[in-house]
């Protein structure tokens, strides 16, 4: 029984320690925009955008805005 006690505290302090963590990069890049937004996990290309044969919406939006600023 103590076993499973500390493995459940284990398991609420490591997913405590992951948002965390989260949290302190999501306010690092709010501070630092010039790193660009924080790369959250499962998301952009190759994730779960359906991306397919290395062609992604995403990722062609993104070098079209940048190559606009770029021209500016």
């Amino acid at each position: 029984m103590v076993d499973f006690i500390i493995a459940s505290i284990a398991i609420l302090v490591l997913l405590s320690g992951w948002l965390f963590v989260q949290q302190l990069a999501r306010r690092y890049a709010a501070r630092h925009p010039e790193f660009g937004p924080a790369r959250e996990e499962g998301s952009g290309c190759g994730k779960s955008c359906m991306c397919a044969g290395g062609s992604c919406d995403k990722r062609a939006q993104r070098s079209a805005a940048a190559s606009d600023n770029n021209d500016i």
